[in-house]
């Protein structure tokens, strides 16, 4: 069995030069995420980074990422799940990684696509400009929120603002949950917390859209790879915020980072409504996703 253990931040800079030296890759291999996200854990195998994922009742491989024979560290992640009583279900895969698994082990693994955590990538320029016909609604919305609230400002958040940021995205929570008592938020309130809680050691950044001190909308995110920049959450307490905050966060990356080319918004979870939303910012492109299950194990376990 693999000795997989809780991510350590006093290995985040060993564990970022795997997570951003190997291509693009979806946001499952954000350090961010793999922190605050449900029960993760990794292990080094052999010159491979690999990875454990329990998420949402559902215990998974996440593709291992590294240098070298991949061979044997298949091996010990398919023992790794005969060992648990687990099907053998690798996920988060590139095109590239199941022509690869399709070529160590012919005939073995059935690949599913995964249109529902296909991430959404956004150039940085198109966000922070809006340009043409095709961001007109969206340039409107801003300056309409603009002239309702023209004492709103753009603040970066800093340690001593994580406080009020915490209780701003409690009221929203709050009152999601009054108007869906079923809704499903307490796993991304948890990561939400988590992120807040290690700010600095995560590298995060993030803005808040402050009226008279009051915060109205926040984002905040990371680095997934040297021009791409991981949007973890936007959360906003009146609906016409959300244009304005994606366009500032936009434009204060760009000028604080002039390298970053990319915003990846990550995926929209299979719901209608975000889908919706992250299609209206017209992506430029679809980090599109697979999962492989081991075609002798029982795919219903």
């Amino acid at each position: 069995m693999i000795d997989f253990q809780k991510l350590d931040l006093s290995k985040a800079e060993q564990y970022r030069a795997y997570l951003t030296g190997f291509g693009e890759r979806g946001c499952e291999y954000s350090l961010v995420n793999l922190y605050i996200w449900g029960r993760q854990k990794v292990a080094f195998v052999d010159g491979f980074l690999t990875f454990y994922s329990q998420y949402a009742r559902s215990s998974v491989y996440p593709f291992p990422i590294g240098d070298g024979d991949m061979r044997p560290v298949l091996d010990a992640i398919i023992h790794d799940a005969r060992t648990r009583g687990l099907v053998c279900r690798l996920v988060a895969m590139t095109a590239a990684d199941c022509a690869k698994l399709e070529e160590l082990y012919p005939g073995k693994f059935r690949f599913h696509p995964d249109r529902t955590f296909c991430d959404y990538v956004y150039s940085i320029e198109k966000l922070a400009d809006l340009p043409g016909r095709k961001y007109q609604r969206k340039r409107n919305h801003v300056n309409r929120f603009y002239q309702d609230h023209p004492d709103c400002k753009i603040a970066e958040i800093d340690e001593a603002m994580l406080p009020a940021v915490k209780a701003m995205a409690e009221a929203w929570y709050e009152k999601r949950l009054a108007a869906d008592p079923q809704g499903d938020f307490h796993m991304e309130r948890t990561a939400l917390h988590r992120a807040l809680e290690h700010w600095t050691e995560l590298d995060m950044t993030g803005l808040v859209l402050l009226e008279n001190d009051k915060i109205l909308a926040m984002t905040a995110g990371s680095f997934l790879n040297e021009t791409t920049f991981d949007v973890h959450f936007e959360k906003a307490l009146d609906e016409g915020a959300y244009a304005v905050i994606n366009q500032a966060f936009a434009r204060h990356l760009r000028e604080k980072y002039p390298a970053l080319q990319w915003l990846n918004r990550e995926d929209d979870m299979g719901i209608e409504g975000l889908r919706k939303a992250k299609l209206s910012y017209h992506p430029d492109r679809l980090v599109v996703k697979f999962w492989a299950n081991l075609l002798e194990d029982d795919d219903e376990r």
